[in-house]
């Protein structure tokens, strides 16, 4: 066989070979990419009406939230904000069987649930006594004045809480109060009013 041909051969295959891979790499990357367009897709499709379900819970309990504010004092993003993370928008079973979005407590006796509590450094699960509501509404207000007349062994409980400036004070003075025994809940409310906004809730109100 001539040398020539087998340099052409050689040159034919060689570039068969860098061609093939290289089809072979954009066809990959095309499914990767349209592989995550998929996902992407799908999970948009799935947070979108989350998102929605969550907006909706705001706007349901802020109206209120503010009217309770000029009675009591105690800004509405705290009392949306609690709301949330204390029921976990609306959907945890006390939420819907009791209608306590705060997680309050109640006397012995009264409806028990399961719940995790934060003691000596790890949560633990306990069965404990809440109180029950005729509606959201009800415990919003219920919760209101816990916060501005404090529980009955301390009217002033609470009163830092009602004296803040501003969300981020009071989230704080309701963790030095002890509210909840979670170690993160003053940052963990403070991160639902920022990300929702809720502290625009506040600035339609007089202080």
């Amino acid at each position: 066989m001539p040398l020539t041909y087998k340099k052409k051969l050689f040159a034919s295959r060689r570039w068969n070979g860098w061609l093939s891979r290289l089809v072979g790499g954009v066809f990959l990357s095309l499914m990767v990419f349209f592989s995550a367009l998929i996902f992407l897709g799908e999970r948009t499709e799935r947070m979108v009406p989350m998102m929605r379900n969550e907006q909706a819970f705001i706007e349901q309990i802020s109206g209120y939230a503010q009217t309770l504010h000029k009675e009591y004092g105690v800004l509405p993003s705290i009392s949306i904000s609690q709301a949330i993370v204390e029921s976990n928008w609306g959907k945890s079973g006390l939420a819907q069987t009791n209608h306590n979005l705060y997680g309050i407590k109640g006397e012995s006796g009264q409806s028990l649930f399961a719940t995790k509590e934060f003691y000596d450094n790890e949560w633990v699960e306990i069965d404990a006594s809440f109180r029950s509501y005729n509606s959201w509404e009800e415990s919003m207000e219920d919760h209101a004045k816990l916060l501005a007349h404090g529980p009955a062994w301390n009217a002033q409980h609470y009163a830092e809480v009602i004296a803040a400036d501003n969300y981020a004070e009071a989230a704080r003075a309701l963790q030095r109060a002890g509210y909840a025994t979670d170690p993160d809940y003053a940052e963990k409310l403070i991160r639902v009013i920022e990300q929702y906004r809720l502290y625009e809730y506040d600035l339609s109100v007089e202080r």
